[in-house]
């Protein structure tokens, strides 16, 4: 007979495949699948770690191509300076901010009711950027000055609320800062991965005692759940904004933030 504790790790993979990347959270789901689920608290920080990780390689994957260009153009080719500069000076704040209060976010601020509240207002916020105007001046990842890097780099600050949503606050963020969809959501993608694999290999290295064979076998499915998963997510992300805005998240995050505290307050009764 499969373990329960299995099943619901195949499911927390899923949810870090789907959410990681589009802007609804993907730490908030994770907290609310986690409660809905009933998975041993002990047992979910450390598998968290790890499935955002492979989360990570599935964009590394999808965007390698690019980054070996990158990498090979550097001595020789501005725009790719200026991209990397670019990622550097966006991934500082949370650098600083995330060594200063981690410890304070997660023992008060990790709970169900703050992920539902941030899940609303985030998405009236992402009704109200898509209802102002803006005027891209930038459509490529390469195209993005030092000041609108250090901006986006503060909004993604923001996302150390669980709720708020990582890709959500930086996507919007970019799109005030002058980034067309599609450069804001490959510029949160590329940000994601210096600040991921950073956090997450930090956290593992703590954790990395609380693994025993069950709990890495939850991972290995986990990660490979969330791998596959956020690199179909990702090309359907991509392909959405060609034709759409981004206010059906918006949408999305209200509806199960009422819906997570209508369950929250039933439940407390």
């Amino acid at each position: 007979m499969i373990d329960s504790n299995l099943i619901d790790a195949l499911v927390l993979g899923v949810v870090e495949g789907v959410t990681e990347f589009i802007p609804v959270s993907s730490t908030g789901h994770l907290i609310l699948a986690r409660e809905f689920l009933g998975y041993p608290v002990e047992r979910f920080d450390v598998l968290v770690f790890v499935i955002q990780l492979a989360a990570i390689l599935a964009i590394c994957l999808l965007y390698a191509g690019r980054l070996i260009r990158v990498l090979l153009d550097l001595p020789s080719r501005p725009e790719a300076r200026r991209f990397v500069l670019a990622i550097a000076i966006a991934f500082v704040p949370s650098v600083v901010l995330g060594l200063l209060l981690e410890k304070w976010m997660k023992a008060v601020l990790f709970s169900p009711w703050v992920v539902a509240t941030a899940l609303i207002l985030g998405g009236l916020v992402i009704l109200l950027v898509e209802r102002i105007a803006h005027r891209p001046r930038y459509h490529d990842t390469s195209e993005v000055p030092p000041a609108a890097a250090l901006g986006i780099g503060f909004c993604q600050t923001i996302s150390m609320i669980p709720g708020v949503s990582r890709a959500g606050a930086t996507i919007m963020g970019g799109l005030r800062l002058g980034l067309d969809r599609k450069a804001a959501a490959e510029f949160s993608f590329f940000l994601a991965i210096p600040t991921m694999l950073g956090a997450g290999a930090l956290d593992l290295y703590k954790g990395w005692n609380q693994i025993d064979s069950s709990l890495a076998l939850d991972i290995a499915v986990a990660s490979l759940a969330a791998f596959v998963t956020a690199i179909v997510v990702v090309r359907a992300f991509i392909s959405f904004l060609a034709r759409h805005t981004f206010v059906p998240f918006g949408w999305y995050r209200i509806v199960t933030g009422l819906a997570m505290l209508a369950f929250l307050l039933t439940t407390a009764r």
